[in-house]
C-alpha cells in the first residue's frame, strides 16, 4: 500500500477544516440502549477515530415511529439528547469533527419495534422481501401501511426537529439518509413508491420528499453543515428503479439549488451487481451535482487515492476499515498494515469488536517512533 498524498490532504469543507479527505462512514453498530440512548462505549468508540477528516455517526431515528433494528440510537428524546453530548464531547475533546446522520426506516421496521405494536409506514402498501432483526428475533418483514398525504409534513417535521435536537447535542453537522432502501428512498424510487398524490408518479414528485425534508433541515443549521446521503445502485433492503439514471439525476440536479455542504454517494458493490443492479456510475452524477462530492462503497486507500487523483470526488468515506481500524488515517500515513474486521461483531454486544480493536502504536511501536 502506497502513501496517499491526495488522502491525507486538508480540504475545507464549508467552514470546516478537515486536516485529511478520510471520512468515517454511517455505521450502524447497535450498541445503544434499549431505549435507544447512546451510552460511554458510544463516546469511546467514536474518540478513538477522531483523526478521521469527518466522523458520520450512525444512522439515527428522528422519532419512534423511525425505528428499525434493535438498540440502535434516536435523536428525539432528552435522554438521547444528553447520550449524543457524551459522544460530540469526547471527539471535540480529540480534536475532531462529527456529523450525525438522521434515519426514518420506513418500511424496513416491524410492529414489535413500533409504538402501540403499529404498522410500519411507507409511500406504498409494498412489503420488502427477507426479514428483519427485532427484539425477538429474525420476523418476516410486513406489509406497511401507505402514508397519508396529510401526514408526510408531519415526517418532515421530524427530521427537522431531528437536526434542532442534533444542534443541541454538539454536533458539526448533519447528514439526511436518502439512500439504502429506507423512508426517503422509498419515496425516491417508484418501485416502492406507486402513490397518485404530489408524492408520487413524476420523478419530480417522487423526489419531493427528499427536497423538502433537505430544506428543513437546512432551516436549523444552513447548507453548509447539511450533507445528504443517496445510494444510486443500491438494491439493498428489496429496492429497485425502473430508470434509475433518471431518477439519480434528477435528484442530484435538484440538490444543487441547496448549495450543501455535500452530497454523499453509495456507489454499486458487489452484493448489488449480483442482486442485478441498473449501476448508475458516479461520472453520472458528477455531471449533473455541482458541489463537493463523497464517495463509498468498499474502498481500499489505493482505490480512494485513484478516485481522488482523477478528480471524481473530492472525499472518500470508509467503512468496514473504520471498525477495524480506528487509527486510519495514521496507518494510511504510515504505510502501515490493517486489522482485518470481525463482521461477527459488527451489530450488537459490547466491548468486542467495538472499541477492543489495536492501535498501530500498540502493534508496531518502532514504526510509530521512526516516524
Amino acid at each position: 500500500m502506497s502513501t496517499n498524498i491526495n488522502l491525507l490532504s486538508p480540504y475545507k469543507l464549508g467552514n470546516l477544516e478537515l486536516p485529511n479527505r478520510i471520512v468515517m462512514a454511517p455505521l450502524t453498530r447497535q450498541r445503544a440502549t434499549k431505549d435507544n440512548v447512546p451510552q460511554p462505549i458510544n463516546a469511546t468508540y467514536y474518540a478513538q477515530r477522531a483523526s478521521a477528516g469527518l466522523i458520520i455517526a450512525e444512522a439515527t431515528h428522528v422519532s419512534p415511529q423511525g425505528l428499525g433494528y434493535p438498540y440502535a440510537p434516536g435523536i428525539h428524546s432528552p435522554e438521547q439528547i444528553e447520550g449524543w453530548k457524551l459522544v460530540t464531547d469526547a471527539v471535540h475533546q480529540q480534536g475532531g469533527r462529527i456529523f450525525l446522520q438522521l434515519w426514518h426506516v420506513g418500511r424496513i421496521s416491524h410492529p414489535d419495534l413500533q409504538p402501540d405494536g403499529a404498522l410500519p409506514v411507507a409511500p406504498s402498501a409494498i412489503a420488502a422481501k427477507g426479514q428483519i432483526f427485532t427484539y425477538e428475533g429474525m420476523k418476516p418483514h410486513v406489509t406497511p401501511r401507505a402514508l397519508e398525504t396529510s401526514e408526510i409534513p408531519e415526517i418532515v417535521e421530524h427530521f427537522r426537529k431531528g437536526a434542532e435536537n442534533a444542534l443541541a447535542a454538539g454536533f458539526d453537522g448533519i447528514e439526511v439518509h436518502g439512500a439504502n432502501g429506507y423512508l426517503l428512498d422509498e419515496f425516491l424510487r417508484d418501485g416502492t413508491n406507486q402513490r397518485t398524490d404530489k408524492y408520487g408518479g413524476s420523478v419530480e414528485n417522487r423526489a419531493r420528499l427528499l427536497l423538502e425534508v433537505t430544506e428543513a433541515v437546512i432551516s436549523v443549521w444552513g447548507a453548509k453543515r447539511v450533507g445528504v446521503r443517496l445510494s444510486p445502485s443500491g438494491t439493498f433492503n428489496d429496492m429497485r428503479d425502473s430508470n434509475p439514471l433518471v431518477t439519480f439525476g434528477y435528484a442530484a440536479q435538484a440538490l444543487n439549488q441547496f448549495d450543501l455542504a455535500y452530497l454523499h454517494i453509495f456507489e454499486a458493490i458487489e452484493a448489488d451487481i449480483k442482486h442485478g443492479a441498473i449501476v448508475v456510475p458516479t461520472s453520472h452524477i458528477r455531471e449533473r451535482y455541482h458541489g463537493t462530492l463523497m464517495v463509498n462503497g468498499a474502498y481500499t486507500p489505493e482505490k480512494g487515492e485513484a478516485v481522488l487523483a482523477k478528480k471524481e470526488a473530492e472525499l472518500v468515506s470508509f467503512g468496514t476499515l473504520f471498525i477495524s481500524n480506528p487509527d486510519l488515517p495514521q496507518r494510511i500515513a504510515l504505510n502501515a498494515p490493517l486489522n482485518e474486521a470481525d463482521s461477527t461483531t459488527f451489530y450488537g454486544g459490547g466491548e468486542k469488536g467495538y472499541i477492543d480493536y489495536p492501535l498501530l502504536e500498540e502493534q508496531y511501536p518502532a514504526l510509530v517512533e521512526a516516524n
